[in-house]
């Protein structure tokens, strides 16, 4: 890592022979000064991808531009923010300038502070306004080598940084192998892969190295090198008159590290096992490999540097205070080269001198073991739990998976498998390696524990398990448990468990499911957490139990004022969902979702989704909630969450039969409900059932309709422990009133009066007044039910119901003959229903308003063409040039409304594209006239 204002280029550089448009286009790309960007740089290896780099570093350099720069090592890819250390390291001091949060945050993360885990996105914020401060509104690019050892916490901060750059004047610019997994975070980067150099090139780099090659020499080298830059400098030198004649052709890496051992192999031993020290080291710190050298008796120390330096393998940076190795596959060929007692004596060294680092220390002691160690293997566990508080559950994952392999046979290897795999499972997604992980806990000790048994419910709702099986195996678990430590508040697997036993039981939806839960809840002491209290009303039967629960839920939103934790942030809004208050947890819903995005826990990712989609649904933003729902689909298939796949295809499917295309949500719907009755998982098909029932109702298949509703909860009664019924009970009603089924419509309104759901939620109280009028058979007393269902404070929150319940009001005094008084409802609802695309709702809106006689200029609709009034005002502003996004921001609708709105517009007004649109609209009569 390099200051690009305090030194100067590490001597004269050389040019790049064959480079030029290379350097010209990352050089564009990267826009260095002159505004910003950021690139990830692919080619084979020994393609030049790190002359590049120096290249562009140096010229960066020269032009006063500060240039940070570090690279991924093999052997601290485990060792969560190693690499920011590496960027960051050079200015420690600056970080008085930030403000606490930040600075307190980044210190934890770094490993100078100890403190609780900040939030991965609280610290790449840092990073950046760290960034910032150095920078001092000058530019600056960050380099990096070697993207695929970086750790996968730096990695995600520096994802962070690189998708923001361009914003902020910075560039950034990593460079990793064509062919390597490279981590997901890159592949939002734009991508070069770095060409071989052409048949010229590669000519003119061979003859300015080796001008006295023989012909036939220097033929098999171009041919066998094959534009690669690094084999043609390094090649010559292991050159031999019998190897011309050679028919072997091995993979490139494979002869260059074999080429790099063969050097190693001829240096002295103690120069040997100082570069092994270095390779296994990781940062370069000549410290700590002094220290570490004379622990293992390397001759002088860093003096046994001068051959290895002669050799060309490694440089030391200007200072000289940090070794660099030349090329990454000179790291492996040391490595690979040395006997497995000379790395285990390399590691045991480093353990020694990295004292006051336990995480290090605590790494290397596990490298240079190999019987199992219990102290080593509890120093490793130790080093996990300090990796998981600074918010890296990959590399705590990892470190305990390491530490169970060192553990003696038992309880103690069983319960760090089982840790790890609980992390796996509940984390980073990692579930297939829990699996595992959870087959070889068993194996060391047959008595699951509790991160046991609630990884193996994760993994069964996941796999091919069943609701049942997973509910026996916790509730066994946690009577266990409990017979043994006590139902304690403060046990956090404890804790931990119940959580995902309040999951399991949701999915069943049957109140027998529950009894284990309340019983568990009830016995924690010295008081339950309140996030379980207020799950066991509001998740269980919340049509029942839900509106107790309210002052409680009050508290926990509170707390969540600038609360870090995804974990409770997740486990809050689920409390929130069925008090329909999802919309006071969307600020911390949202940062839990960027989290995600960047790469932080994906469990706690894929439930922020699920949070914002329904609210979305709710509150009329059906664009939004189908991108979030597409997005949680590709988070579940990417991670192996499956269990949580029906939620984003309810999403699709109710959004989808709203909007009128029934087909595709009763096809979606049908594929929730087969899945749910596979895995026993009730409430899925509940939630299905709810999308089938409302798209059938847009249909006016009220038949179909009162069908799928009543199979969530029977008509006359809300199912008990069946949550969804809360939200399947208002198209119950409509359906069996459209249906000519009166008597159980009227039998559904006296269950949700008797449970009292009204105290529930606005939504629910406009709901219950509004099913009262539509079971009314009295116009009078039902057109005063309507009235006070529209008056319901904060009901028109919920624009697609607070809509339906103005049309079926609209109707109401339609057929009552309050012909006048009618418009006004019906005209709001179908803007409503215009503007969120809901397209049968529009259609039943402008069919009631023709009846009323009242078209003209009001509907918006000129004269033959159909035109909608949002239609109009859209076309009117497209024709005056407002590009789609311009629309959007002044009719508060998505950019990809006003495009659907125009699709359909151009052939009403007969045109073909944009730019016509303004002859059409001036060729209408002035007075617009009638709605077809």
């Amino acid at each position: 890592m390099e200051d690009g204002r305090a030194s100067g280029a590490l001597g004269a550089a050389e040019p790049l022979v064959g480079r030029e448009s290379d350097l010209r286009l990352v050089r564009d790309r990267l826009r260095i000064g002159g505004g910003g960007g950021a690139l990830l740089l692919g080619g084979e290896a020994g393609v030049g991808k790190s002359a590049v780099l120096d290249a562009l570093a140096g010229s960066a350099r020269a032009d006063g531009v500060l240039v940070l720069r570090a690279a991924g090592v093999e052997f601290e890819a485990d060792c969560g923010y190693s690499c920011l250390n590496q960027v960051l390291f050079p200015f420690l001091g600056a970080l008085e300038q930030l403000d606490s949060t930040l600075r307190d945050a980044l210190r934890v993360a770094l490993g100078f502070e100890s403190g609780r885990p900040p939030e991965q996105l609280l610290v790449s914020n840092a990073v950046l306004r760290l960034l910032q401060t150095v920078a001092g509104g000058e530019p600056l690019l960050v380099v990096v080598d070697d993207l695929p050892w970086v750790d996968r916490a730096s990695t995600a901060v520096l994802g962070f940084v690189a998708r923001r750059v361009a914003g902020l004047g910075f560039s950034f610019v990593a460079a990793a192998r064509t062919g390597e997994p490279r981590p997901q975070e890159a592949g939002a980067l734009p991508g070069y892969d770095l060409p071989p150099l052409d048949d010229e090139s590669a000519g003119r780099l061979l003859g300015s190295r080796f001008p006295g090659l023989a012909r036939g020499a220097r033929r098999r080298l171009l041919a066998e090198a094959g534009g690669n830059p690094l084999a043609l400098l390094e090649l010559p030198a292991a050159l031999r008159p019998a190897a011309a004649d050679s028919p072997a052709v091995l993979p490139l890496t494979n002869r260059l590290e074999t080429l790099f051992g063969s050097r190693v192999t001829g240096l002295p031993a103690a120069s040997r096992r100082l570069l092994l020290l270095a390779a296994l080291e990781g940062t370069g710190d000549l410290g700590v490999l002094q220290a570490a050298a004379r622990r293992t008796g390397s001759g002088s120390g860093l003096d046994d540097l001068a051959p290895v330096e002669r050799e060309r393998l490694v440089h030391i940076e200007e200072g000289g205070q940090r070794l660099r190795f030349r090329h990454p596959l000179i790291r492996s060929a040391v490595v690979g080269q040395a006997l497995s007692s000379e790395r285990r004596a390399a590691h045991g060294a480093l353990a020694q001198v990295l004292a006051d680092q336990p995480e290090r220390r605590a790494w290397h002691l596990g490298e240079a073991t190999v019987e199992p160690d219990e102290e080593v293997a509890a120093l490793l566990e130790h080093a996990a739990g300090l990796t998981l508080r600074r918010g890296d559950a990959a590399g705590a994952m990892r470190t305990l998976i390491r530490s169970a392999s060192l553990s003696p046979e038992g309880p103690n290897r069983s319960r760090r498998l089982s840790e790890a795999a609980y992390l796996g499972a509940e984390s980073t997604g990692a579930l297939s390696s829990a699996r595992k992980l959870l087959d070889d806990a068993r194996q060391a000790a047959p008595e699951a524990s509790l991160h046991s048994a609630t990884a193996s419910a994760m993994l069964m709702l996941n796999g091919e398990g069943d609701v049942a099986t997973a509910h026996r195996l916790l509730t066994g678990a946690i009577e266990s448990a409990a017979g043994s430590h006590g139902y304690r508040a403060d046990d956090r697997a404890l804790v931990d468990a119940l959580h995902v036993l309040a999951v399991v039981c949701f999915f069943g939806a049957r109140p027998e499911l529950w009894q284990s839960y309340y019983r568990a809840v009830e016995r924690l002491a010295p008081r339950p957490p309140a996030v379980l209290a207020v799950l066991g009303r509001t998740f269980s039967d919340p049509a029942r139990t839900g509106a107790a629960a309210h002052r409680q839920l009050d508290g926990l939103m509170a707390s969540l004022a600038g609360e870090p934790d995804p974990v409770l942030i997740t486990r809050v809004g689920t409390g929130a969902l069925y008090l329909d208050r999802l919309g006071e947890v969307r600020d911390a819903a949202w940062q839990v979702v960027r989290s995600g995005r960047d790469g932080g826990p994906a469990r706690r990712y894929i439930s922020s989704l699920i949070h914002l989609c329904l609210d979305d649904y709710l509150t009329g933003r059906w664009d939004e909630a189908l991108d979030l729902a597409d997005e949680g689909l590709r988070a579940c298939e990417d991670h192996e969450y499956s269990a949580f796949a029906w939620y984003f295809r309810y999403i699709r499917a109710i959004v989808l039969g709203s909007r009128g295309n029934t087909a595709e949500s009763l096809a979606t719907s049908a594929v929730v409900i087969e899945w749910a009755a596979r895995h026993g998982a009730s409430c899925a098909a509940h939630y299905a059932h709810h999308a089938a029932a409302v798209a059938a109702l847009g249909g006016r298949d009220f038949a179909l309709a009162y069908r799928h509703a009543a199979a969530v909860s029977p008509a006359g009664t809300l199912a008990s422990h069946a949550p969804h019924a809360l939200w399947v009970a208002g198209p119950l009603v409509e359906a069996a009133v459209r249906a000519n089924r009166r008597a159980e419509a009227a039998a559904h309104v006296r269950a949700m009066r008797e449970a009292g759901i009204a105290a529930v939620s606005s939504r629910h109280a406009m709901l219950t007044e509004a099913c009262a009028a539509l079971c009314c058979e009295d116009d009078e007393e039902a057109l005063r039910l309507f009235a006070r269902a529209l008056g319901t404070p904060g009901g028109e929150r919920w624009r697609f119901d607070h809509a339906r319940v103005q049309l079926a009001h609209g109707e109401r005094l339609r057929r009552a003959r309050t012909t006048t008084e009618s418009r006004t409802p019906l005209s709001a609802a179908l803007a409503t229903f215009e503007e969120l695309g809901a397209g049968p709702w529009a259609e039943r809106a402008r069919k009631e308003l023709r009846a009323t006689g009242w078209g003209r200029r009001r509907l918006g609709a000129a004269q033959g063409t159909g035109l909608s009034a949002q239609e109009r005002e859209i076309a009117d502003l497209a024709a005056t040039g407002l590009t789609n996004k311009q629309i959007a921001e002044r009719l508060f609708i998505s950019h990809r409304t006003v495009g659907a709105h125009l699709y359909q517009i151009y052939p009403k007004l007969g045109i073909t594209s944009r730019a016509m649109l303004r002859d059409a609209l001036n060729a209408l009569p002035e007075d617009g006239t009638t709605l077809p």
